[in-house]
């Protein structure tokens, strides 16, 4: 198997310690030397830690959203009329593949989102590029022709709220694993109950004024 180059290297030492100690965190120092690279290396090939910080994120989330693209294309082919849940299902179920239980990998991703959605550095949220923001604009105006009651701010919020549900969720499974929970059942279970819940909670009424 061929060495990884460095600047794959850097990826790699970056996602793990962004994911498990946040931006600010996590010091260029450290992850030259996880990388086994030398101090320069960072500034050679990504300019800066905050354009580090963007490839990691989009290393691990570009796959996510053309999944979720491809889910959107698809549902609508089918139905130009579809059901909160069948949009729930094409976003949130990209989630679930990328983050399943049982590999340090699906772990990894779901510590990193949770990073995203929570570090206060400014620098852990500006990674989005167009594709992101299509795959975003193209599932809210989808679930606006659903759910004509509510306002493009409130559907934003729980737009967000499905990406951190489904997040912490497995983050819960890989940091506290249950007996059982790694079987592809009760992934799949899992999944029913979070589109489930999901889907109940888009569909409720707006909040009151």
């Amino acid at each position: 198997m061929a060495t990884p180059d460095t600047r794959t290297q850097l990826l790699d030492a970056a996602e793990h310690l962004f994911a498990e100690h946040g931006y600010r965190g996590t010091s260029v120092r450290a992850i030259t030397t996880r990388a086994g690279a030398n101090l320069a290396a960072v500034g050679y090939h990504f300019g800066s830690k905050a354009e580090l910080m963007a490839a990691v994120v989009r290393r691990v989330i570009e796959p996510i959203s053309a999944a979720q693209r491809a889910g959107l294309d698809t549902v609508l082919a089918r139905t130009s009329d579809p059901s909160v849940g069948e949009l729930v299902e094409a976003f949130a179920g990209p989630l679930f593949d990328r983050m399943s239980a049982g590999g340090e990998g699906g772990a990894r991703t779901s510590r990193l989102i949770v990073t995203i959605l929570s570090d206060p550095a400014e620098e852990a949220r500006s990674w989005t590029g167009p594709g992101e923001d299509t795959v975003r604009e193209g599932y809210l105006a989808a679930f606006a022709r659903v759910l004509p009651g509510l306002s493009p701010e409130e559907l934003r919020f729980r737009m967000r709220g499905m990406l951190a549900v489904t997040a912490v969720d497995r983050l819960e499974v890989h940091q506290q694993p249950t007996p059982g929970c790694t079987s592809p059942v009760a992934g799949e279970a899992a999944r029913r109950w979070a589109v489930t819940f999901l889907a109940a909670a888009m569909s409720a009424p707006p909040a009151p004024g």
